[in-house]
């Protein structure tokens, strides 16, 4: 199988084909963003790496692309952003999706992005000629994290919930998670629930959680485990990074789900 993923950050979605155990013969990767791209060579030192979008051609790719993913930057499109739909020169981006998926014209597609106002989502939707599938990562992980897909891949099943609360993280203790800007400034949630959505500002407003009346940061690896990535994924980036990183990337499982009838197609 040949794979491009645009915007493919640290690589989730090649993650969730090995997790799978689909065979990939070459997985094309455009990223610009250097820590990024230090973390997929890391994990996957086989990747492709081949810049940005904007300049992508057909030049150097193989004559038939069978999958093409992408999670366009989603911050122009989010109810909590500027509300500046299409004219957002980062939700632009989705229009590349579009220019290299008319140019290579994959057999499969899948595209992630944030929830939004319908009228944006029905533009999407009339440009790829699918429906999205609403999914909240809370059904596979300890994280409540909505997002919406878009793909042409047949037999998609109905996703089942695995009942992951962030107890099952860490640990049977009385405390409390904090978001995101304090104890006294945010709201608060009992730890036996859910996980609010990890963001890529995570590290700057600083989640916390209370054991035994002391405030400590929320660890790197719990995050990285909100979105079902392996502990110590992202690690050999700074850890501000690592944060920022695994707040914009996609939930593992979550595209594993999507993408698993693959294996018998």
């Amino acid at each position: 199988m040949n794979v491009l993923s645009l915007f493919d950050g640290i690589s989730c979605g090649q993650l969730a084909l090995k997790n799978l155990g689909i065979n990939v013969m070459n997985y094309y990767a455009s990223e610009i963003e250097k820590n990024c791209i230090l973390v997929t060579q890391k994990n996957f030192p086989n990747t492709i790496q081949i810049g940005d979008v904007c300049k992508l051609t057909r030049k150097g790719l193989p004559a038939k692309i069978d999958l093409l993913m992408a999670g366009s930057p989603c911050q122009g499109f989010s109810r909590a952003g500027s509300q500046l739909n299409f004219d957002d020169p980062r939700s632009k981006l989705f229009f590349e999706f579009v220019r290299i998926k008319e140019i290579v014209k994959p057999q499969y597609f899948l595209l992630e992005n944030n929830r939004m106002k319908k009228e944006w989502e029905n533009v999407i939707t009339n440009i790829l000629g699918v429906l999205p599938r609403k999914i909240n990562s809370a059904l596979v992980s300890a994280q409540n994290r909505e997002r919406l897909y878009w793909t042409n891949i047949p037999n998609i099943a109905k996703i089942e919930d695995k009942h992951i609360m962030l107890r099952d993280l860490i640990g049977e203790y009385e405390g409390i998670w904090v978001y995101p800007r304090g104890f006294n400034e945010g709201g608060t949630q009992h730890y036996k629930g859910k996980s609010p959505t990890v963001t890529c500002s995570s590290w700057q407003y600083n989640f916390f959680i209370y054991r035994n009346g002391q405030k400590e940061r929320f660890p790197i690896e719990i995050v990285e485990q909100l979105q079902t990535l392996p502990v110590g994924y992202t690690s050999g980036a700074p850890i501000s990074q690592r944060y920022k990183m695994v707040g914009n990337c996609w939930t593992v499982d979550v595209i594993s789900h999507l993408l698993s009838p693959l294996r018998s197609l």
